[in-house]
């Protein structure tokens, strides 16, 4: 008589268990809208019959997975604890992973599964701010050493599995420091002090709200008035400012009055609509402002008002010498003679 476990333990059985683990995807990609015990049941189906099933059928589930927009928490979590030839996809691709499991799992993992989460296509600045705060400690450096160590035959021979998979690893580290430094530009901003302003042209709240309310609506000529009056310079000033198609002066501007970071973002993302395009994971935008620095801004902005002072006449001084111009002549009359105090001689 045969025995039963090691029956279980052969692989017709293994596939009639990937055959179960990918059903129990489908059907649950079947549902538009899973209700709370549905998703509870899928979880307590679905980890019994993942740790079961092949590898492959492991990797084909997690692929399917990652499309899914409704995942329970426990599953996300417990499929990106999974190693990363596995989990990679889902970390990757997923929406329906939420911050705060992204963050369990780049803490917990180490670095691999962090480098997965960096490849994704958007990031908040949440887990942005906790991937820089991780510092995970540099890849080893040994695997160039090892091939410059190796023998002149060994070179000269045709190239190996392994000597392909040192270039790889050559070429991956290149790739994760541009990353990582890439992830750092993105979180400079955060460590900034924007609330020191003192001494400095300031926006009131009232101001910027009218300036993203106007940029929202695409209104330029309202947005113009609105940073003619922020600046307390001429409307000249602000279309020659708006006038700039690159976004740059504004920028500039927007970042000398003390707007916050992401209504910057929104107003050059909404006024011109280049810098809408994505780059980097983030949009040109936010790649324009987060290049400047406060202290030139001010400095720049300064100069624009001064030469606008020198250069414009203010319009109640314009009003107040054509009304000195068009006055009538009996105002600028010699006064009677009456009116003249006479000095003698004595």
């Amino acid at each position: 008589m045969r025995d039963r476990f090691r029956d279980l333990e052969g692989p017709l059985a293994i596939r009639k268990k990937d055959v179960v683990l990918m059903a129990t995807v489908s059907s649950f990609e079947g549902l538009a809208h899973p209700t709370r015990s549905e998703l509870r049941q899928f979880a307590e189906l679905f980890m019994p019959l993942f740790q079961a099933s092949s590898d492959e059928a492991r990797r084909q589930a997690v692929a399917a997975l990652s499309q899914s927009k409704t995942i329970p928490p426990a599953v996300a979590l417990f499929i990106g604890s999974q190693p990363i030839a596995i989990a990679a996809p889902f970390l990757t691709a997923s929406q329906a992973i939420d911050d705060d499991i992204l963050i369990i799992i780049a803490r917990s993992q180490g670095t691999a599964h962090a480098r997965a989460i960096v490849s994704r296509d958007s990031l908040s600045p949440k887990v942005i701010d906790a991937l820089v705060a991780l510092r995970h400690s540099e890849p080893r450096q040994t695997a160039p050493a090892a091939v410059a160590e190796e023998p002149a035959e060994a070179l000269a021979l045709p190239p190996t599995g392994a000597s392909m998979e040192a270039a790889d690893f050559v070429e991956r580290l290149a790739s994760e420091e541009a990353m990582r430094e890439r992830i750092k530009g993105l979180a400079r901003h955060l460590g900034r002090n924007d609330g020191n302003r003192l001494g400095l042209r300031t926006l009131s709240d009232i101001q910027e709200a009218l300036l993203v309310r106007f940029a929202r609506a695409r209104e330029a000529e309202s947005f113009a008035t609105a940073l003619a009056d922020a600046l307390s310079a001429s409307r000249w000033l602000a279309e020659r400012i708006m006038l700039d198609l690159s976004g740059q002066q504004l920028a500039t501007t927007l970042t000398s009055l003390g707007m916050g970071f992401l209504d910057a973002v929104f107003v050059l993302e909404r006024l011109y609509r280049h810098l809408a395009e994505p780059q980097h994971n983030v949009t040109r935008a936010w790649m324009v402002l987060d290049a400047l620095d406060p202290e030139e801004c001010h400095q720049r902005v300064e100069a624009w008002r001064r030469a606008d002072s020198y250069t414009y006449k203010p319009e109640d001084q314009a009003r107040t010498e054509q009304a000195a111009a068009s006055a009538p002549n009996a105002v600028r009359q010699v006064p009677p003679a009456r009116d003249i105090r006479i000095v003698g001689r004595r």
